[in-house]
């Protein structure tokens, strides 16, 4: 009995092909952070620059290990502070493998947060002006403790700079600045601890 076999036709590279392939590399930034490879899908922050978007929402892993590798790096703190709300997961996992409390910096003012205290904020992934307060009763925790700012990308340093001056309205010491990652020129300061630098894309 014969048996007609298929030939198994070659795949050929077309112009199309080709094109759709340097599309989908140019679509996605790919980067390895703290032993976890990942790609970033990039986005438009107006005509001129796009961004890779770094999310840890929903990525246990990679929060895991930053978190470890982060430590390893950041001098002795008592207490975490960090802008809402990206980087929440982040400061959870640092606070649970550090044993030291974590406080958030709210974006909303709520009834419970007494005489808070206030500072603008401006991202560079958020349009507009937006606000950060720290509740009374947070903010008399982290006076004369040894804190650590904390968030998930430092890109031009704003939401950086509110939470450190809202640690410096209740009269917190800080010890270290830091991030998983340092976008564009932030690779360059000498003020703060990262993982990785994250370049920005120039149309």
């Amino acid at each position: 009995m014969f048996h007609l076999f298929k030939k198994k036709e070659k795949q050929t590279t077309t112009p199309q092909n080709a094109a759709k392939d340097l599309n989908e590399m140019n679509d996605f930034y790919e980067i390895t952070i703290a032993g976890c490879k990942r790609r970033l899908k990039k986005f438009p922050v107006n005509d001129k620059i796009d961004i890779a978007a770094f999310i840890l929402f929903g990525d246990v892993e990679i929060t895991e290990k930053s978190a470890e590798a982060l430590i390893a790096k950041c001098p002795e703190f008592d207490l975490i502070l960090t802008p809402e709300a990206k980087s929440i997961p982040l400061a959870y996992e640092m606070s649970r493998q550090s044993g030291k409390k974590y406080i958030v910096a709210r974006k909303g003012l709520k009834v419970y947060m007494g005489n808070a205290l206030s500072v603008d904020d401006q991202s560079i992934t958020t349009q507009g002006l937006q606000k950060l307060y720290l509740g009374e009763d947070d903010a008399a925790e982290l006076k004369g403790k040894r804190v650590l700012v904390l968030d998930d990308v430092i890109s031009t340093g704003g939401s950086l700079n509110a939470a450190v001056a809202l640690a410096e309205q209740a009269g917190a010491n800080i010890v270290a600045k830091c991030a998983v990652l340092a976008e564009g020129d932030a690779k360059d300061r000498d003020d703060i601890i990262f993982l990785e630098a994250l370049p920005l894309f120039f149309k």
